[in-house]
């Protein structure tokens, strides 16, 4: 589970299969960079969790894909992180790799399986909604998240924002240059690799505007969303990855949305 939809196909081409399906798309999404991401989204993402999340809770990682975000989370946060995910190959990687997070549950019919009601202090969603095909499959991600949360606990959701479709970023382009994609529309997103290259796989263009009333109806409240910006990075990121590019198209058009909501 990841926004990164399909398998790539072994030379970056057109993207066939489900997602990230089996040992070959889990070591594929393993290889992506996210430069961008860890520039401005993850940093954010923990910003707004360091405030309302302590030492020895419980942060859930709905969608934690080979594990780094919540192994790094469960570092800067003490946090007692565990990890969810659609599939098992992801949570194979996520076990070898991600030494800090204290467990790690499938994600089976839409439910995280292991895991009783009102057992999470936090949920973090990083970057799974773009897999969905259909707003009732979003809401069901929404559902089973606020099933996880006891009451008046925190939820923040990062996302990329389809409208800045055609830019060309550090480490992702959404869809091709003067598109516009309809909700849910199929988009092909560009993903560069740890080794220079770039993959191609399709995503759903959701807009992040769509998102709080779906939170409402899961039974989220104080919905607030944000666009990180470069300037407010360089006191949220890691200084080394903010001095090693120029970010331009990340200044000019901020690509990413963290929303955050409280479960009623």
């Amino acid at each position: 589970m990841s926004d990164r939809s399909q398998q790539p196909g072994p030379s970056g081409g057109t993207p066939e299969g489900p997602a990230w399906s089996g040992r070959e798309g889990a070591q594929a999404f393993a290889a992506v960079e996210a430069a961008t991401d860890w520039l401005l989204g993850y940093p954010f993402v923990l910003r707004e969790l360091a405030g309302r999340i302590g030492a020895g809770q419980v942060l859930v990682d709905y969608g934690c894909g080979p594990g780094r975000v919540a192994d790094h989370a469960a570092r800067v946060l003490g946090a007692r992180v565990l990890g969810a995910d659609t599939s098992p190959q992801m949570l194979e990687l996520a076990r070898a790799s991600a030494t800090a997070v204290a467990g790690f549950h499938l994600v089976e019919n839409g439910r995280v399986t292991g895991l009783p009601d009102g057992c999470a202090d936090a949920v973090m969603c990083n970057h799974v909604l773009a897999s969905l095909p259909t707003e009732d499959a979003l809401l069901g991600v929404f559902t089973e998240i606020r099933r996880l949360l006891r009451p008046h606990a925190p939820f923040v959701l990062l996302t990329t924002d389809p409208a800045c479709s055609g830019t060309e970023y550090a480490s992702l382009r959404i869809g091709e240059p003067g598109e516009a994609y309809a909700p849910g529309e199929e988009v092909t997103v560009r993903l560069r690799r740890t080794d220079g290259t770039w993959q191609r796989m399709r995503n759903h263009a959701w807009p992040v505007g769509l998102y709080p009333a779906l939170l409402e109806r899961a039974r989220f409240r104080d919905v607030v969303q944000h666009r990180p910006s470069v300037q407010e990075a360089l006191t949220v990121a890691d200084p080394d990855l903010v001095a090693a590019r120029p970010w331009s198209a990340e200044r000019a058009r901020p690509p990413l949305v963290v929303t955050t909501a409280v479960a009623a």
